[in-house]
């Protein structure tokens, strides 16, 4: 797949957007933007693990998320466009105490009024956490 970006931002530009919000509250980074993915990572700490320990899934959906709508609304043009979410659905596979997660958002499709993205969260050593897929929809602003 080739450039997807139609408003892409710079990581420093997205973190700047990031500020005062849940991403910031759960200390998500981003970490890097190809021509067709976006990275983020999230440690396991107290602020995103539950009350056994683990990483939250709450936390883990709220990565994905972020990720996925991030991700689209570099897809469209911001001037004229914004995007909501219509659907998450996360399957969690592997459990995590400690560390960081990492996120890689790709599209599945890229159409005219939708979006779906495959979000794959791994842990340092490559290994799956999560997986995750983000249907949004594009809106015409007015």
């Amino acid at each position: 797949m080739s450039f997807i970006w139609k408003s892409p931002q710079s990581i420093e530009e997205l973190t700047e957007r990031a500020e005062n919000t849940m991403g910031q509250h759960l200390d998500m980074e981003f970490i890097e933007l190809g021509d067709n993915y976006l990275k983020m990572k999230m440690p396991v700490t107290a602020k995103t693990k539950q009350p056994m320990g683990l990483l939250h899934g709450g936390a883990t959906a709220a990565l994905a998320e972020t990720i996925g709508s991030v991700s689209a609304v570099m897809c469209v043009d911001a001037v004229k466009e914004s995007i909501v979410g219509l659907e998450l659905n996360i399957n969690h596979l592997r459990a995590m105490k400690d560390g960081f997660v990492i996120a890689t958002c790709k599209p599945f499709h890229l159409g005219r009024t939708t979006h779906v993205w495959n979000i794959e969260i791994k842990d340092e050593k490559d290994r799956m956490v999560s997986v995750a897929r983000l249907t949004t929809m594009v809106i015409k602003k007015h």
